[in-house]
């Protein structure tokens, strides 16, 4: 995750014009056959433009139907999403982060897709928290598309340099600041080596790394409805204290408090850093002679959870091809799609029965990061765009003042952070 601006109010504003140039949920206007050499066309952000391009590119191999896919900036995406939405031409698919899904569905942006959903066999496995930000008053409008999870990664090697046992991780927030302060005051020294290392000015990287913490400790950072921060609160508040903690210490990496968002992945795989919180998708890119062990993300004194981010995608409200279109989607969720395509890339599984399969169960830390999709949660706002992302948002300016500043200013920031929910 990163800061993004959510364009609610431009959507709000076209969703009219959307309505009056498009079919409804049951199917759309003069609806193709579903394999009969259509074309039918599909966006999604860069950000996940490989597993997009993998499962396009398997699809249109096998099917006389054609997905022509258009890859956009991730920065870009929302507003083209908005400038097409008004215009009435939206693609036939469209991905979308999937905190930012209720926002368009509940603009009338996605096609509703009960029945079609209802008529899978393996309906009920799909990934629970991508199935719920997808639903609008019972209706389902989205699938899962690509799924990114936050999960804890060890340096076995610094852990055994440092003294500690390379084959545990820590299993509670409180054990994964001692693991960090271990390796940081024996191999600290040089300056090369931190402890630990977090994106430290960037709101998306701490609801997806803190978030899951608060989560395990049986606790939510939100109330259901998503119009009222519980941030101002523990297990919240433990956990800021913890990494503050870790911070004072100078346990963290030394660009930590500035570290704004694109290069906060890129020190773990350097061998720089003890244990971090990461999202799960680097480890099939992390070299292949480094020893990394993986961990749920856990509260302060244990449980286990992750932030189940990723995309979302659905048929859009003004698509004339929806029976090709779900036909794509259909399929994107099937056994072939998500284990010889996604599975054989160590990519993480839209669906939870297929945890396990020949692909993953060759590496147990990649069956340990699908078996979190069911585990995890993926907050539901409105306006987590602009509360929670963007660099200028209340929240931001909250998480800072927790872990740097003054503490005692988070319960008038929390304030600050309702009032843009409710807006």
């Amino acid at each position: 995750m990163k800061p993004r601006v959510l364009v609610s109010a431009a959507v709000v504003a076209l969703v009219s014009l959307v309505a009056a140039c498009g079919g409804s949920g049951a199917g759309g206007q003069q609806p193709a056959a579903s394999d009969a050499g259509v074309e039918v066309t599909m966006w999604t952000r860069a950000a996940t433009q490989a597993q997009s391009e993998r499962l396009v590119k398997a699809y249109n191999a096998s099917h006389k139907n054609q997905v022509k896919l258009t890859v956009i900036p991730t920065d870009n995406y929302q507003p083209r999403v908005a400038a097409a939405a008004g215009a009435g031409q939206l693609p036939d698919i469209f991905a979308s982060d999937v905190v930012f899904v209720p926002n368009y569905t509940s603009q009338g942006l996605f096609m509703d897709i009960t029945d079609r959903v209802a008529s899978l066999p393996f309906k009920d496995s799909l990934a629970p928290s991508h199935m719920k930000l997808g639903t609008l008053e019972g209706r389902n409008h989205t699938l899962p598309h690509t799924l990114d999870l936050s999960v804890w990664f060890w340096n076995k090697d610094l852990y055994e340099k440092a003294g500690l046992d390379p084959e545990k991780g820590p299993t509670s927030l409180k054990e994964f600041a001692e693991q960090a302060t271990a390796v940081d005051e024996k191999l600290g020294q040089d300056g090369k080596v931190s402890g630990t290392f977090f994106g430290g000015n960037c709101g998306g990287c701490f609801v997806f790394t803190f978030w899951p913490s608060v989560w395990a400790a049986g606790g939510q950072t939100l109330n259901p409805e998503g119009t009222e921060s519980l941030n101002d609160k523990s297990p919240m508040t433990d956990v800021f204290a913890i990494y503050r903690g870790l911070f004072e210490k100078g346990v963290t990496g030394a660009t930590t408090k500035e570290e704004q968002g694109p290069t906060w992945t890129g020190f773990f795989p350097k061998g720089e850093i003890g244990v971090m919180p990461m999202p799960s998708t680097t480890l099939g890119s992390m070299p292949a002679d480094m020893n990394i062990g993986v961990a749920p993300i856990a509260g302060p004194d244990g449980g286990e959870s992750t932030f189940v981010g990723g995309d979302s995608v659905g048929i859009s409200s003004t698509s004339k091809n929806a029976d090709a279109a779900w036909d794509f989607l259909a399929w994107s969720v099937s056994d072939e799609a998500q284990v010889e395509v996604m599975a054989k890339n160590k990519d993480v599984l839209a669906r939870v029965d297929l945890a396990d399969n020949k692909y993953s169960a060759e590496d147990p830390r990649v069956v340990l990061i699908n078996s979190l999709v069911g585990k995890g949660q993926t907050p539901m706002a409105l306006k987590f765009g602009e509360s929670f992302n963007d660099p200028q948002g209340p929240f931001l300016r909250l998480a800072r003042e927790a872990l740097f500043g003054d503490a005692a200013k988070v319960t008038e920031l929390n304030a600050a952070i309702n009032a843009s929910l409710r807006s």
